[in-house]
């Protein structure tokens, strides 16, 4: 049974659902992409690690330990009292750390005794579009990277809220297609100048995108419809969410709630 909507699933955006999608997407694209990539090349799923505050409770937050208190002993002079000095163990404050990944997929050619990266392909996740992560940090200096080397850059944005992400300026992008809900920017090392941009419509299938490659190879066409109906056959999707009562996070517009809402209740008849 596949998705009630016809491209991107809107219930599929919950922080507790869309990590699981990004990683199925991510490993799913790669099969695909492998399947159809031309000798020699081939497809290898990278990650990028980082260390942050884990959100998780594991326990308090702070241990405080028993001080150790030697009793203060009075010296008696003549007249005076003389107390020792009081000495305590350090207060213990356990701030505890997760290990984050991201899976990314990299095309390479063997070159020389190597190989050569010749496209980087990401699906955006959410800690990359939040202002302030760690994630997103680290994902805007690996973006700048890709841009200052001989490498094709492809990024699939399937998540409606957050910051702009993609390389593509933001204000050319909007001026250029104006409202779109979810998109795909693929930018060429040899053009450097020009943004391919798939603009994607909740209401819309999600796009056939044309994988780069270098110039004497032509690009591989990939079907993110297919890839995210596997995604979702697949995924725990249609067990994790009840579509009539589950809360869209983030929200829709007017407009496009009552679009959803007629959705599910065709579907539903």
């Amino acid at each position: 049974m596949p998705s009630p909507f016809p491209g991107m699933d809107p219930f599929l955006e919950h922080p507790n659902v869309f990590p699981d999608l990004h990683d199925r997407l991510v490993t799913y694209l790669s099969e695909f992409l492998q399947a159809q990539l031309p000798q020699p090349y081939y497809a290898a799923i990278g990650r990028r690690a980082w260390i942050e505050v884990s959100e998780r409770f594991i326990g308090p937050d702070v241990e405080v330990l028993k001080p150790s208190i030697e009793r203060a002993c009075a010296t008696q002079s003549a007249d005076l009292a003389v107390a020792t000095d009081v000495s305590a163990e350090p207060v213990v404050v356990h701030v505890p750390h997760d290990e984050r990944h991201e899976p990314l997929i990299e095309v390479y050619v063997p070159h020389g005794s190597g190989r050569r990266l010749v496209t980087t392909i990401e699906v955006l996740s959410l800690s990359n579009k939040v202002a302030g992560e760690h994630g997103r940090d680290l994902y805007l200096r690996k973006q700048k990277e890709i841009l200052d080397r001989k490498v094709h850059l492809v990024e699939i944005d399937l998540l409606r809220a957050g910051e702009h992400t993609t390389a593509v300026p933001r204000d050319r992008l909007a001026a250029a297609i104006g409202r779109f809900d979810y998109h795909v920017c693929i930018h060429r090392f040899d053009n450097l100048e020009d943004y391919s941009v798939y603009p994607v419509q909740l209401t819309q299938r999600l796009p056939v995108i044309a994988i780069p490659l270098l110039s004497a190879d032509s690009p591989v066409p990939i079907d993110l419809q297919a890839l995210f109906d596997r995604c979702y056959d697949t995924g725990p999707y249609r067990r994790e969410i009840h579509y009539r009562q589950d809360t869209l996070v983030p929200p829709l517009s007017e407009d496009a709630a009552a679009w959803a809402q007629t959705r599910l209740a065709q579907i539903d008849a």
